[in-house]
């Protein structure tokens, strides 16, 4: 075997083999070379990235819905003494959420991935504090005071499950679909979150297994093990159930609670929330009827039914909602339907288009991207956003039993408000600075850039990756 080489002008080594044949090998010159420039490629890339700018338009028009809608929604908490108060408080919380999602969108998606962990500890360690030391809101324990803000962490926590979710899987891709240790981990991960969340309220729990069973789907699981984790979930559901609606009943349901949302208490709360829930259930099975008596078990369906009514196809006109000053939390969970009344059919399809336009943009974006973690992060807040947003609509017509979801970014609510937004910004983040070109050169000199727990490919978009 020859060991001598000689060199060309093209960068290569041109040696022989064993028997003979040359074969041209690249220098250690040439190859720091290559590096270099795909450093550099990098370097420019990121430096000229820009935010998607259509993620960012819809994110605007749901402030300026939210600005109009909230005001038209506050009635019931307009004082003589000054009537813009609740439009300037809800507006210095759209302020904070401009700025998160300015923050983020300058974050690169890997410091977010490092941060994942500590995000749902953090959040859990809160959700576990609400639960012990919180203060109630509408009859339930699930709210932190502090320095006058009240925070609640079931919002919270739902982000940090989707962040982790997306770090979970796409660590554990292949070109099969998910591992089996990923669908584990993602599993154990939802059941835990979902059964502290569960005290928290139902709707979060379902809606916390929904992103969730959606992120499988868009990281390409194997139906078999698609069906064993609906197995599981549901297992898992019906025991949670059990366990907290066949405790000893100490009274009648209309005698523990009186679902008063202005008084806002809960006399006998251990065994109120369970039989609420019943009670709920049992009042959406029946349905409401225009002869029904309004009393405080029905009072926000019957009203709520009234605004949507009184919409007709095209509205009253923003600010010209008769119900809002009658509808308790006209500002927050019924507020779909004050968009209604205000802006007719016409505008509350507006506004579901508006949220399917996001996640089809977030889709398209993720579609795009070479590397498996953005492609699930964008994804995964998309989801997020877009199925609260449907829950909350689904519940203000009548599809859903009652229960308590804000509407993203119009609801009054600062903890949904800045969440929300932390999400937008995590999605602009991802639209920035993953390679999404399909160039070779930027493919790889991202690759060569993340560490190595970043590096799997998105194998919705496999082609492009090779």
């Amino acid at each position: 075997m020859k060991s001598d080489f000689t060199p060309d002008n093209s960068g290569l080594d041109i040696r022989e083999t064993m028997d003979g044949k040359p074969v041209a090998v690249p220098t250690a010159e040439s190859a720091l070379a290559s590096v270099a420039a795909d450093a550099a490629r990098a370097k420019k890339a990121i430096k000229s990235a820009r935010p998607d700018h259509y993620i960012w338009g819809i994110y605007i028009m749901f402030l300026l819905i939210s600005v109009v809608e909230l005001f038209s929604a506050s009635s019931s908490e307009v004082s003589s003494s000054n009537v813009y108060s609740p439009l300037i408080r809800h507006g210095l919380f759209l302020v904070a959420g401009v700025a998160i999602v300015l923050g983020l969108q300058r974050t690169h998606y890997v410091v977010l991935k490092r941060m994942a962990w500590i995000f749902a500890v953090f959040s859990l360690a809160l959700l576990v504090l609400s639960s012990v030391a919180g203060v109630e809101i509408n009859g339930a324990q699930r709210a932190i005071r502090l320095a006058g803000m009240t925070i609640q962490p079931a919002e919270i926590i739902k982000l940090a499950a989707v962040l982790l979710l997306a770090a979970i899987l796409s660590k554990n891709q292949a070109p099969g679909g998910v591992t089996n240790s990923g669908v584990i981990q993602c599993a154990v991960v939802v059941m835990i979150f979902g059964g502290l969340l569960w005290s928290n309220g139902l709707t979060n729990m379902i809606l916390l297994m929904g992103v969730s069973l959606s992120m499988f789907l868009i990281g390409g699981i194997q139906w078999k093990k698609l069906g064993i984790v609906l197995l599981v979930y549901g297992v898992c559901a019906g025991a949670l159930m059990m366990i907290k609606y066949t405790k000893p009943d100490t009274s009648n349901f209309d005698e523990v609670r009186q679902e008063s949302v202005v008084a806002g208490t809960d006399t006998k709360k251990e065994a109120g929330r369970a039989d609420t829930h019943k009670g709920r259930l049992a009042r959406w099975l029946a349905g409401t009827n225009p002869d029904d008596k309004i009393d405080d078990m029905n009072r926000q369906v019957i009203f709520s039914n009234f605004a949507q009514a009184n919409g007709g196809i095209f509205g009253q006109g923003p600010g010209n909602s008769r119900e809002s000053a009658r509808l308790p939390l006209a500002f927050s969970d019924y507020i779909y339907s004050i968009i209604i009344e205000d802006t007719g059919l016409v505008g509350g399809c507006c506004i579901i288009l508006l949220y399917l336009l996001l996640v089809l943009r977030a889709g398209r974006v993720a579609y795009k991207c070479s590397r498996a973690f953005p492609a699930f992060l964008i994804m995964g807040c998309a989801v997020l956003i877009v199925f609260q947003a449907l829950v909350h609509m689904a519940i203000v017509t009548g599809l859903f039993p009652v229960s308590g979801q804000p509407l993203p970014f119009i609801s009054k609510g600062g903890t949904s408000i800045l969440v929300m937004s932390a999400a937008i910004g995590m999605m602009l983040s991802v639209s920035r600075y993953a390679v999404t070109s399909g160039n070779k050169h930027e493919i790889k000199a991202e690759k060569n850039a993340l560490p190595e727990d970043l590096q799997a490919s998105n194998f919705s978009n496999y082609t492009i990756n090779q």
